[in-house]
């Protein structure tokens, strides 16, 4: 196909495709879709080799958030039945950690509810920080809070954060339709101050919120010209409790086209398979390692993510490796420019043209510690079976709320 040779090309030379490119892609045929997924997979393969790099989340504090964003779990007049708890202390925050770092994790992502931190909390987060980072050597940490204010992304970097999340989520003409309580360019602000006070940026998006394929390829383009080392894709987890809880608009070929989409646009960025994958993309998983260089190991926010031994297992068996810890995972290029989605030498991010974490608050699915890709204890049945539902049928099963790990007694999934 002329269009996947093209793009191939371009992503091989960091060069941005045209948006007319990017919407092909997302309109290729189920008969099309293998040879889209090798396509972006020689350009994955090309920047990132076949490592897999694991991210793991800790949720600080979870809950009661002011802000109205209609996908998130935690949000002002959420009914959803998820855990709520204050800020953990900085032992409990790196105990926590420490389970997905011993599972290969490499980076520990510290994510908080709310609008955005005080000074008291980025005092908390950098005490966080620096019980992480005296206990492991070598470990990466980025920092979630929402909304930064002047001088706090400096304080994190200070305080030895190494990135901070914040994601656009969709695009700039919806993204009134998803929150009313801050605006796309209170977002895309934070994203800035992150990057001027040293820090990598991560800054991905959620799909499946009932956006136009061309609201997706908006929000990547603006994301390639915000310029972050990592974009997380999120597919939604329509909490029930949410406004978005009826959104079942995704299969798992809708899941690959927009995870390509995303690399051709990005080709040299750590792109990431974050909050849905377990429930969206489902046994087609191990596909989307040729597309995506990063996932997030075990549970999410306030969902249960696929146990963190099938993780490791579906990567081995995909032939794909775990990235080490003395790894770097950005190509040389953007690693010696100190980041940088680098789709033009000398251009920096691309010439054309945040809160929430790298994984969205609703996301997840469910697989409990005898593991497996998901299911939860209520309605996964016996071992070797599966519920009946008609393809492209919501898959309300795969949804479980997370009930271990931080802010519990029980041990986390890692």
């Amino acid at each position: 196909m002329d269009l996947l040779n093209t793009l191939v090309d371009k992503g091989l030379r960091r060069e941005l495709p045209t948006r007319e490119e990017a919407l092909a892609v997302l309109a290729t045929s189920d008969d099309e879709l293998l040879d889209v997924v090798a396509a972006a997979g020689k350009v994955r393969r090309h920047w990132f080799g076949r490592r897999v790099k694991l991210n793991y989340l800790v949720n600080l504090k979870s809950g009661l958030c002011p802000e109205d964003c209609s996908y998130c779990s935690q949000r002002l007049g959420s009914k959803a039945d998820i855990l709520k708890y204050t800020w953990l202390k900085p032992d409990e925050a790196s105990q926590a950690a420490a389970a997905g770092l011993a599972g290969g994790a490499k980076r520990v992502c510290l994510v908080a509810s709310g609008r955005g931190p005080t000074d008291r909390d980025v005092d908390r987060v950098s005490e966080t920080i620096k019980a992480i980072k005296d206990q492991n050597e070598g470990v990466e940490v980025c920092a979630c809070l929402g909304l930064l204010s002047d001088g706090q992304a400096e304080r994190l970097r200070e305080a030895g954060a190494d990135a901070y999340n914040h994601n656009l989520n969709t695009s700039e003409g919806t993204y009134g339709d998803i929150t009313t309580t801050h605006t796309y360019a209170d977002r895309v602000d934070t994203v800035q101050k992150a990057h001027a006070a040293g820090l990598s940026a991560c800054s991905g998006l959620i799909a499946g919120m009932g956006e136009s394929d061309e609201d997706l390829v908006d929000v990547v383009y603006s994301l390639r010209e915000l310029d972050p080392d990592s974009v997380p894709v999120n597919f939604l987890i329509p909490f029930e409790g949410t406004p978005l809880a009826k959104e079942w608009n995704l299969t798992p070929q809708r899941c690959l086209r927009i995870l390509a989409m995303v690399r051709f646009v990005c080709p040299d960025v750590e792109v990431r398979i974050a909050g849905g994958r377990e429930v969206h993309l489902r046994s087609m998983q191990p596909l989307a390692l040729n597309l995506a260089n990063s996932i997030f190991l075990g549970d999410y926010l306030t969902s249960e993510g696929q146990a963190g031994k099938a993780d490791l297992e579906m990567i081995a068996d995909a032939g794909f490796e775990v990235e080490g810890a003395g790894e770097v995972t950005l190509p040389e290029h953007r690693a010696a420019a100190g980041g940088g989605c680098g789709s033009h030498a000398g251009a920096g991010c691309g010439s054309h043209e945040g809160s929430g974490c790298g994984s969205h608050e609703g996301a997840g699915c469910g697989s409990h510690e005898g593991g497996g890709v998901c299911g939860t204890a209520g309605t996964a049945g016996t071992a070797g079976t599966a519920p009946e539902v008609p393809a492209n049928e919501p898959r309300t099963d795969l949804v479980a709320v997370r009930r271990r790990g931080a802010g519990t007694d029980l041990a986390p999934n890692a």
